[in-house]
């Protein structure tokens, strides 16, 4: 490591090489510790497909944050990283490369897609892992996980079996939202809700009998082919006398019945509703409470099916315009109308889902739901902010079946496997080589499993369940997940309920919630509106740590934040201020042996940067205690960048002059406080505070294993600090009021103080002739000086004679001067208002402005005058 620092700090000649000293050390390294106590998170695992983004890299700078700052204070830490197979979009990657080659899928078979597959995740899965660790991401990388390899693999077919043999997994035919360019269902947590325009389409249902119709209106005239039955609620006096009775679907003409459900809202439109149980979740509820017959007319890809020759093949909004054309042919169309409604996307592609019924896998939700409610509502898991603990109960106490199959390939299959003869299902952590039933053959279920499926086991499956490891006895539950709160469906609630139902406890006991990275603007960052920032550009510019302080500056649980360069420029304009006071404190300490203790006698200054740095160290540790990292990194940057460099180094640069042990004891507090200040900002800041660590006196071998500062009530000095305050005020108030009388600091002038402080302000006079340009220093009770400025502060009357701020001849020959040059721009002015033809001909916006320099130059030679005449 370095043993001197560079000029400038250059992160691109440290953080690499940094990062490397750390992974050769195995600081990141978990080790079981018995009789310690534990801090453990599990990293949410990006999608192997990914590219670090600033989501990414937000969440994982606050992860670790929390990690270095555990394990600074003496945890045994496990930052458990990993990636998720991310079954989706991972299948259509390939699906796409494959495409420009010429081949699909079928074309290959599945064992020779999935061979494509893995080779895929060996080329680009690792990609997202090494931008991470450009972050400063000190995960346990020796424990990393897959969602996809074998451990989990076990966790996966070990919880399908059980909760299969309890009943809550089923395959059922159910309706279900199918994405048709993904082809695979999704489950509701994967359904992203968008408004769209569209429109209502009145249509006329004609009785059988001759003796009417029924009025209805359509938002999908589409799904009119598979309409099984018409719907009035049985409350409703306007259609009492129609239910059971007959109606003809128009253009199939189809006879269907009129029934009477509560479904129907009786105020809502006409009151009447087409059913159509194969694509619509209610409809379907309807269809099986009266068992009606459920017609699918959609393949995969949402075209018509061939059942329908006049519309087979045409996609359904190309089938939409048919078929209501045939519509208005056939007099059934009564009215079009202007129609704004939510409509649910794929999360995925953002492609419209049909819903539509299918046989599929689900899990039954209700009885998992109800422990996993209890888990937040008994504290045992908090969510921090609190607010986001009513999203969580809202989900789960509403929350339906969970779809869990998938038509992917890429993906954990699904662990059933049906008979060819007999059509029994038996589930199987292994594949049986027979029917147990019949002894016929039997065939693996072609489906996977929803990638949360396995990613909902991830605290304790990475862990070594379902085998009783040391690892999963010693670190679980976990102690804090983080994440944005976009995810609380798809993976915390899942979590949560497979925990308690697999574990028979929570799998951590904090959720901290962030929000996400906007941009400069307060806009989200997307591709449409070409406003992402990539990190790796942002490290390459600045530095991670400028881009990790970025991060954290600001931040507040649950709440977005805003992104700029100039933000991130201000954090490495303060790495080069940290960088700077280091390389000062090196340069003065030079080849000395400095004990790395604080000097028994300690000078008033000292007294009260050491005092304000054990302040600094309870609330900053308070802070991360309770996740406010942007309050605690304001804190350490206003400490820094003030209190310590423009305060404390400047009073401290009196007594390294003098030499002699004065001169050592402010060397041993500037060691000591610096030492400390980059123990406090490690977490935020790794890699510079790293590099500076190792040149200044210190044990140990890096600074992220050594001991976190503590409070410590021997460093506290009320009174120093308030009398350094005192001191402070006036010289802020003396420089303050020699720059508005523009005096440069090397014109010396005799300060007066008139306090009841004499003892506070009796120590000061070295202070205000370094800091305050004081050529002599008297205190008293008061003072009487003639002819002086005078300062108020809240303790203290401050009088300088004027004499020695100002050269009276000198001033008043350049006042003077100045004073002849406004008067001749008044003279030019009056000349031009005193012409009646410019007054006359000249646009009265330029009249009126020359009027207004006339009376502002006139304004300024009185000012002048009165300047003039106080100088005598």
């Amino acid at each position: 490591m370095a043993k001197e620092l560079a000029k400038q700090y250059d992160p691109k000649n440290v953080e690499d090489r940094i990062y490397d000293f750390w992974l050769n050390g195995k600081y990141f390294h978990a080790k079981v510790e018995e009789g310690k106590p534990t801090y453990t998170i599990v990293i949410p695992p990006p999608n192997i497909t990914g590219q670090l983004h600033m989501g990414h890299a937000l969440d994982n700078t606050l992860q670790d944050i929390l990690i270095r700052w555990r394990r600074m204070q003496g945890y045994d830490t496990l930052w458990l990283p990993g990636t998720d197979h991310a079954s989706i979009a991972t299948e259509a990657k390939i699906v796409e490369a494959m495409k420009a080659e010429g081949i699909t899928k079928d074309d290959i078979g599945r064992e020779a897609f999935l061979e494509r597959a893995w080779k895929w995740k060996e080329q680009y899965g690792g990609r997202i892992i090494q931008q991470l660790k450009k972050m400063g991401s000190s995960c346990d990388w020796d424990r990393e996980r897959f969602t996809l390899d074998e451990g989990c693999n076990k966790a996966v077919l070990e919880v399908f079996c059980r909760l299969y043999e309890k009943g809550l997994i089923y395959r059922g035919e159910r309706i279900i939202n199918w994405c048709p360019k993904c082809l695979t269902s999704i489950s509701d947590a994967e359904v992203e809700y968008e408004d769209q325009a569209g429109h209502f389409w009145h249509l006329r249902y004609p009785f059988k009998d001759g003796s009417g119709y029924l009025e209805l209106a359509t938002t999908r005239p589409e799904t009119l082919l598979g309409d099984t039955a018409v719907a009035v609620n049985p409350e409703d006096e306007r259609y009492k006398d129609v239910i059971g009775k007959t109606v003809i679907l128009p253009i199939v003409h189809r006879e269907i019945p009129v029934v009477a459900d509560d479904y129907v809202e009786m105020d809502f439109g006409t009151g009447v509703v087409k059913i159509t149980p194969a694509h619509d979740p209610n409809d379907f509820e309807v269809g099986l409470r009266h068992n009606l017959p459920v017609i699918n007319v959609m393949t995969d890809d949402a075209k018509i099916t061939g059942d329908y020759p006049a519309y087979a093949g045409m996609d359904r909004y190309e089938a939409r315009k048919a078929i209501v054309r045939d519509l208005e042919a056939e007099g059934a169309l009564v009215r079009i109308e202007d129609y704004s409604h939510n409509v649910g996307t794929c999360y995925r592609c953002h492609t419209t889902v049909e819903p539509r019924v299918s046989k599929q896998w689900f899990v039954k939700m209700e009885p998992l739901a109800k422990p996993a409610i209890e888990c937040v509502k008994s504290g045992k898991t908090k969510f921090v902010p609190e607010r986001f603990e009513k999203t969580y109960f809202h989900w789960m106490e509403n929350i339906k079946d969970w779809c869990i199959s998938r038509q992917l390939w890429w993906g954990h299959r699904i662990p059933a496997y049906y008979c060819e003869d007999c059509g029994e299902v038996t589930v199987a952590k292994t594949a049986p080589s027979c029917c147990p039933k019949c002894g016929g053959k039997v065939e693996q279920d072609p489906d996977t499993l929803d990638t949360w499926f396995s990613s909902a086991l991830w605290p304790f499956s990475t862990l070594g369940w379902p085998d009783e490891t040391p690892e999963l006895k010693h670190y679980f539950p976990t102690n804090t997940l983080v994440t944005g709160y976009d995810i609380i469906f798809f993976w915390v609630a899942r979590m949560i309920f497979s925990s308690c139902e697999q574990m028979g406890r929570e799998p951590f006991g904090t959720v901290f919630i962030h929000g996400i990275v906007r941009d400069a603007l307060g806009r989200k960052m997307s591709k449409s509106l070409g406003n992402g920032i990539d990190p790796l550009e942002i490290i390459d510019k600045y530095g991670a740590d400028a881009l990790r302080f970025t991060l954290a500056t600001g931040n507040s649980p649950g709440n977005d934040m805003r992104f700029s360069d100039e933000k991130v420029g201000a954090s490495r304009n303060f790495a080069n201020k940290l960088w700077n006071a280091s390389r000062f404190i090196l340069m003065n300490i030079g080849d000395d042996e400095i004990e790395q203790t604080l000097p028994s006698e300690l000078a008033l200054e000292d007294k009260w940067v050491l005092s304000l740095y054990n302040d600094l160290v309870k609330e900053v540790t308070d802070n991360l205690e309770k996740f406010e990292l942007g309050i605690a990194v304001q804190k350490l940057y206003d400490f820094i960048w003030d209190i310590f460099c423009d305060w404390y180094i400047e009073l401290a640069k009196i007594r390294l002059q003098a030499g002699g042990e004065e001169a050592d004891n402010a060397k041993r507090v500037l060691v000591y406080v610096m030492t400390g200040i980059l123990k406090l900002l490690h977490p935020f800041m790794p890699f510079i505070t790293e590099e500076i660590w190792q040149t200044l006196p210190h044990e140990g071998e890096s600074i992220m294993i050594s001991a976190w500062p503590v409070y410590d009530s021997a460093l506290s000095f009320p009174k120093e600090e308030t009398e350094m305050e005192r001191i402070m005020t006036a010289i802020r108030a003396i420089r303050n009021r020699r720059a508005e009388m523009n005096v440069a600091p090397s014109k010396k002038a005799k300060v007066y103080i008139a306090t009841a402080y004499t003892d506070t302000f009796g120590k000061a006079g070295i202070f205000m002739q370094r800091l305050a340009s004081a050529s002599g220093f008297e205190v008293g009770e008061s003072f009487d000086i003639e002819g002086s400025v005078s300062i108020v502060t809240a303790d203290a009357k401050i009088y300088i004679p004027m004499g020695d701020l100002v050269d009276f001849e000198a001033e008043k020959a350049r006042l003077s001067k100045e004073l002849e040059a406004v008067k001749k721009d008044l003279e030019f002015v009056n000349n031009k208002l005193s012409n009646e033809n410019f007054v006359a001909k000249a646009p009265e916006a330029v009249v009126n402005a020359q009027r207004e320099a006339a009376a502002k130059y006139a304004e300024k030679i009185a000012l002048l005058e009165d300047s003039i005449a106080k100088l005598g």
